[in-house]
């Protein structure tokens, strides 16, 4: 349920970031047992806003397989059977199916609207109430209760209080880890002539990497490269455009016929694993990441799994602790996956050493089954 109405008052839990992730905590900690009435999420945006957000988004199996046992899967899905990874002009490549780990799927591609509305649905049969649009301007840590400071100068206060709401890495303070790639990326829906059903490709290029999701009519664009150059391709005409994306994606999929709108954003590593006695931060709140390998909002899924475990085994200030230290492999692993990639190709030239030993990685791991099958489940489920 909706609400506008946030006078002064007091919950188990409040949850700030009614995005997938804080939405999906909600419902955990309620299948754990938690009485709706207990629980609280407050969000900027309008129900509407939300729903209407037309970005899309990677969802992993593993994932899926969450939104499934809360009874909120997307409905709206394209599944992603095959990932083709390949560095542009370069020998290597790997090629990932899901015939090979006998699941339905290695992932999917969803709308991040399709992704909250049904979970917003699901919190409004369990009779969780979402405070929207509010603004939470701070959050102070205590011995016994935090409390969330609104805009409108009332305050909530809870028993714990979890930030989940992270924003883009251009509008977060600098936290621990923080990178800035010098990338930024473009997003856009485009339509080829030769379109390979429910495959997804990630193409390397000398300032980073092409994601082609395959979704609809056509594919989700996620083209990453450096500023200078996104101003001059965000410049050009569809038909220039599409030309340019030729050029740097090559032929695999044919023609590229068409193309949508286009937006773009800074990319960036911006991470720090924090807990106080009666607060802590997950999802993109905890670690905004760069796109290659689509694994931020699944890894902040893993995020919610885990605190929810966590609060209805120990509903005290150490199960924050043990939620950190659970989460530490998994968040470590898929940081530095992630950021590797993403260094490899903003600091390093066309043609070099650094590159051309990537290119011979990708081989490698096709041609050996164990790293193969620990890439693909790191990216399906994490690290367990």
């Amino acid at each position: 349920m909706s609400n506008t109405s946030h006078k002064n008052q007091h919950s188990k839990i409040a949850i700030c970031g009614a995005g997938p992730v804080g939405q999906a905590l909600a419902l955990m900690l309620h299948q754990q047992g938690m009485a709706a009435a207990d629980i609280v999420l407050f969000d900027a945006k309008s129900s509407e806003q939300a729903n209407q957000d037309a970005r899309s988004i990677a969802l992993s199996y593993g994932s899926d397989q969450l939104l499934s046992k809360l009874h909120a899967r997307p409905q709206r899905t394209t599944a992603i059977t095959e990932i083709h990874v390949s560095r542009r002009r370069h020998f290597g490549r790997s090629f990932l199916t899901a015939t090979d780990y006998q699941l339905p799927a290695l992932g999917y591609v969803v709308r991040y609207g399709d992704i909250v509305s049904p979970l917003e649905q699901a919190l409004s049969v369990a009779g969780i109430t979402t405070h929207r649009p509010v603004q939470v301007v701070n959050i102070e840590d205590g011995d016994q209760f935090a409390s969330v400071h609104l805009q409108d100068g009332s305050v909530h206060t809870a028993e714990f209080v979890i930030q989940a709401e992270g924003g883009t890495f251009a509008d977060q303070e600098q936290r621990q880890r923080h990178h800035d790639y010098q990338q930024t990326a473009l997003i856009a829906h485009v339509i080829a002539d030769r379109p390979i059903a429910h495959r997804a490709f990630e193409r390397f290029t000398d300032q980073g990497p092409i994601a082609l999701l395959p979704q609809d009519d056509g594919y989700s664009l996620v083209w990453c490269m450096r500023p200078e150059t996104v101003t001059t391709i965000l410049a050009l005409d569809d038909a220039a455009f599409l030309q340019a994306l030729q050029q740097a994606f090559g032929e695999r999929l044919g023609q590229f016929t068409s193309v949508s709108k286009r937006v773009s954003y800074p990319l960036g590593l911006n991470a720090q694993a924090q807990a106080g006695l009666r607060s802590v931060r997950i999802g993109n709140a905890a670690q905004t990441l760069h796109p290659v390998a689509g694994q931020g909002l699944n890894l902040g899924l893993r995020d919610a799994h885990c605190l929810a475990q966590c609060l209805s085994r120990d509903f005290s200030s150490q199960a924050l602790q043990t939620f950190l230290q659970q989460r530490k492999a998994d968040r470590q692993t898929t940081i530095k996956l992630t950021d590797t990639m993403a260094k490899m190709f903003a600091s390093s030239a066309d043609g070099s050493l650094m590159q051309g030993l990537f290119g011979l990685g990708l081989s490698a791991v096709d041609l050996l089954p164990v790293a193969k099958k620990a890439l693909a489940e790191q990216m399906m489920f994490g690290w367990r």
